[in-house]
Order: structure tokens, then sequence, then C-alpha cells
């Protein structure tokens, strides 16, 4: 795809639209799209991102809140938030889905109960442990509070799920599979357990992926790993004609998503960001739209050397350089692995709805290598388009989405 076309791509099949109605947020930085979007104008915070005023018993009772990692808890309460924004979920049980993305799911529940079986031997150890830590808890946990009978999966694609479980719902919806989807992505991989250190912490630090300095400066010269954290968003996605019958309020309509992989290396980006090139050129055709309908980029941006600039020589490479404003909300949030994407979707409603980009915090001295038009400083107004979203995860899983304001 050359950078600067402008060609819609037919599409080969029909498709419905599809479209936000509902948005919920768990993170670091603010709880509830509004707080949310808030967090991510103010300073940047230092060190590990946790969730600290989360209280699992406001959408879970007390033993239902025992019985649940805290990923699944993040899960059910961003749905719920999702679900109560978007007044309801007006379909019939069987056409409404949950895709949820999740990396490593019940990791906390999993350490606590090692440390049990260790401390006090194998009869002790939880006949809970396998429901908590399965990756997919989660997302039964949604289907299961909220009656949705149609397709339940789970995405464990790394840092590329949360982006992948939206792709893969607004296929369900655009194809005339189910008439509502709940999607997103949490994860909860940071928490010490007792006299434990946590192992997610530890596994990241011991592979150097983790910054030494405690800051997280995507795109920045002095970058030095990602900051870790925990969290979670869903979105309500719906089919556009269901959607304004009902008088619902449209956040955005979901134009296009993609999925590639690298096929290079477990951790390491391929050379010359070709998967991640793939992803997006893919995306764009999917919304039938070229590099000059894009407006602004929310990208990757996990503060990694070798990510970062291989992530701005993919966009330079589809965009042209500079090429559309980008931002990364992970100088904020940190890097919440499958959580990440769905916040991130999160934040280009919002920039949607504002017509603001947030900027990239902690990105003070642009990289000289990185030749990307980076918002800095402060947040920057835009004219509301299309918007890409990328994500890109260990294993070499890509994700891109597009989102854009709703049209005629």
């Amino acid at each position: 795809m050359d950078a600067g076309r402008t060609r819609p791509v037919a599409r080969t099949l029909a498709r419905r639209r599809v479209v936000v109605t509902g948005v919920g947020v768990v993170s670091c930085c603010g709880q509830g799209r509004d707080a949310f979007f808030d967090g991510l104008l103010g300073p940047a915070p230092e060190g590990v991102r946790r969730v600290e005023d989360f209280d699992p018993t406001t959408v879970l009772d007390p033993k239902e809140a025992r019985q649940t990692d805290r990923f699944a808890q993040f899960s059910v309460a961003a749905a719920r938030m999702a679900i109560e924004d978007a007044g309801g979920i007006h379909s019939d049980p069987l056409r409404a889905g949950v895709i949820f993305g999740t990396g490593v799911g019940g990791l906390e529940t999993l350490q606590e109960q090692i440390g049990v079986l260790i401390e006090k031997g194998p009869r002790r150890v939880s006949p809970r442990l396998v429901p908590m830590m399965m990756a997919n808890a989660g997302a039964a946990a949604i289907s299961m509070r909220f009656g949705l009978r149609g397709p339940c999966e789970t995405v464990v694609t790394a840092c590329a799920a949360g982006t992948q479980a939206i792709g893969n719902a607004f296929r369900l919806v655009a194809d005339g599979r189910c008439d509502t989807v709940v999607t997103g992505g949490a994860e909860a991989a940071i928490a010490s357990v007792g006299d434990y250190p946590s192992v997610g912490i530890t596994a990241f630090s011991n592979m150097t992926a983790l910054s030494t300095s405690g800051f997280s400066r995507p795109f920045d010269r002095r970058r030095d790993g990602f900051v870790i954290a925990e969290g979670g968003a869903a979105l309500v996605l719906e089919e556009l004609g269901r959607a304004r019958a009902r008088g619902a309020h449209l956040y955005a309509e979901v134009l296009g998503a993609a999925s590639t992989a690298d096929a290079y290396h477990i951790t390491a980006p391929a050379p010359g960001g070709a998967g991640a090139i793939a992803c997006m050129e893919l995306a764009l055709e999917d919304a039938g739209l070229g590099p000059n309908d894009i407006t602004h980029i929310n990208g990757h941006g996990t503060s990694t050397p070798l990510n970062d600039l291989a992530e701005a020589e993919a966009i330079n490479k589809v965009f042209g350089s500079p090429g559309p404003p980008v931002t990364s909300i992970k100088g904020i949030t940190g890097h919440a692995l499958a959580g990440a994407g769905a916040l991130e979707a999160v934040a280009v409603i919002c920039s949607l709805e504002r017509g603001l980009i947030p900027p990239t915090a902690g990105c003070e001295e642009l990289d000289p290598e990185i030749h990307l038009d980076v918002v800095r400083g402060a947040p920057r107004a835009f004219a509301p388009g299309p918007v890409l979203s990328n994500s890109f995860g260990f294993g070499g899983h890509n994700g891109c989405l597009v989102l854009g304001p709703v049209t005629s």
C-alpha cells in the first residue's frame, strides 16, 4: 500500500455496520470513561501501575469475589459498566456473545496456591484453583453474570489480545452471527502474595523487559523498558440499525480490523516491522480506507527500545514520514498486557468524542531515529475521523483496529 493513497477498497462481501454503544474501564488512572480520559491528560506517575481503589464486592458478592481471580474481577466490573452505559443488552441471549482477551489469566491465584502447596501440603490446595486461574474465566464470568448465551470465547495472544478480541467481536456482529457482543480485555499479573514477590513482575524483570528507572517513556530516546500495569476495559458492540432503532448513544463505529503474525521470534519484533506493516495495511483495506484517511494513530508504544523503533518504522512505511499524529497512552497507564488494547480502544473513543488527542506522557526527548509526529507535552485538538489503534504482542501477534465517528 503506497503512503498517500486514498482509495476505498471494495469489500467482497456486504456486511452490517457495527457501533460501540457502551464503554467500561478499570484502570490505574481512573475508573469509568470520563475519569479514565481525564487521567490520561494528567501527570505521568512512577512505578508499577496498580488499580489501588478497586473493590470487587461492588460487582460480586463477597463469596463470589473470593472465588474469582483479580483479572476476572476486572473483566466483570468493566463489562458491567459497559452494559449499564449501553442501557442493557437488547438482543436474544443466543445472539449476544462475549469475546474477551487476557494474556496470563489467573496468575495471582496460581502463585497463591503454589505457596499453599509448598507451605501446607497438597491437601490444602484449593479445589477452586483451576476455575480461578483458567484464562477463559473472565469471559465465562461475564457470560454467566449477564445471561449472554451466544459465542463466549477468550483470545490469549499476549499484548495483542484485547485488540484482537474487539476485532473478533466486530466480525461476529458484522457477519450477522450476533446482534450484540461484549468485548475487551483484562489483566492482573502484578500482585505479590504473602511473603512472596510477584512472579509476574519478577519474570518480566529477569527477561530485562521492564524499565529499571520506573518510568514509561514511549518513543523517548531514554526509554529503557515498559512499566507493568493491571486493569481492563470493555465495549458493547451492536449492529447499527438495531442500536439506532432503540435510541442508543453511538460512541463510535468499528470500521475495520486485522490480525497477522510475524512468524519470527517469541519476543522480538520482525526486522523492518513486516508483520505490523501487513496488519495496518489489512486493517485499512478492511475499513475501505487509504493512509490519508487516518486522522490519528494510537500507537502500541510500550517504551521498549526495539518495539518502539520497529513500530515507528512500520508506521513510516505505511503512512510516510512523519504520518498522522501518534500517541501512546502507556506513559500514563503503563503496559497492562492483554488489557492494553482494550484500554487504548476506549482512549480512541474518548478522543473521538472530545476531539482531543492525549499527549504521550514521558516522551520529552523524541528518539532521533523515530520519525513520527508524536503528540507530546499537551493534548492536541483534531478533527475526529478514522483512527488506527495498534497492538503488537509477544509471539509475533499483531492486531489493528480502525474506529471512527458514526456517519449517516
